[in-house]
């Protein structure tokens, strides 16, 4: 039998919005892209507020943010494609869009990447 997952609420929003801005930052850095430049931020679907940290850290309004939370709760490791798979075909993204994505989970793990759509 498995256990259900669980969170470490306080713990986990500490480690968010402590590291994904520095592991996003690192990203931009590596992809030659200032964060004026994102046309769209993607990032775990954990909590609207570490996505309104990160957001205002680096001046993206939360309308640039992609985000389904509201619809579907923290879907886990598949926050990320689920978002981006309904962002491109509701048109949101399109081709040439540079999309910031920061994800973060098991084990306090993280990464992110600077993708060019299309």
């Amino acid at each position: 039998s498995y256990d259900p997952i669980s969170m470490a609420g306080k713990d986990v929003y500490k480690f968010a919005t402590r590291e994904v801005p520095r592991v996003l930052e690192e990203a931009l850095a590596n992809a030659d892209v200032k964060p004026e430049d994102v046309d769209w931020l993607l990032l775990h679907q954990a909590n609207i507020r570490i996505m309104e940290v990160v957001a205002q850290r680096f001046g993206i309004p939360m309308d640039k943010v992609l985000r389904n939370l509201d619809e579907y709760g923290n879907t886990s490791a598949a926050s990320i494609p689920l978002a981006l798979a309904e962002a491109v075909q509701s048109g949101k993204v399109k081709k040439g869009d540079i999309v910031a994505t920061a994800g973060f989970g098991a084990g306090l793990s993280l990464g992110a990447a600077v993708i060019r759509w299309g």
